[in-house]
């Protein structure tokens, strides 16, 4: 599944959300973007903007959470937690 979020109108530049159905998730930047966080370090988002992106989001962790195997789905998290990523 491929969500696609807007990130700045005025270049018309989409962030791609991939999740796949072994439970894997991808976001992928353009280049732009990548640009953007190796000179700030950071994404400053809009009220509006952020309200997309958190709908995207919600949309994907709903949609993982249907293909998620015992294990994953049994995991807990918190706030201090130091998750390893890729």
């Amino acid at each position: 599944m491929v969500y696609r979020q807007k990130t700045n109108v005025w270049f018309g530049e989409t962030m791609i959300i991939k999740h796949y159905k072994n439970g894997l998730a991808e976001i992928i930047f353009t280049e732009n973007e990548k640009k953007i966080i190796r000179e700030k370090g950071k994404f400053t988002l809009e009220p509006s903007a952020l309200k997309h992106f958190s709908n995207n989001l919600v949309k994907v962790v709903a949609d993982f959470h249907l293909n998620f195997d015992k294990k994953t789905s049994e995991l807990t998290s918190y706030e201090d937690d130091d998750i390893e990523t890729s």
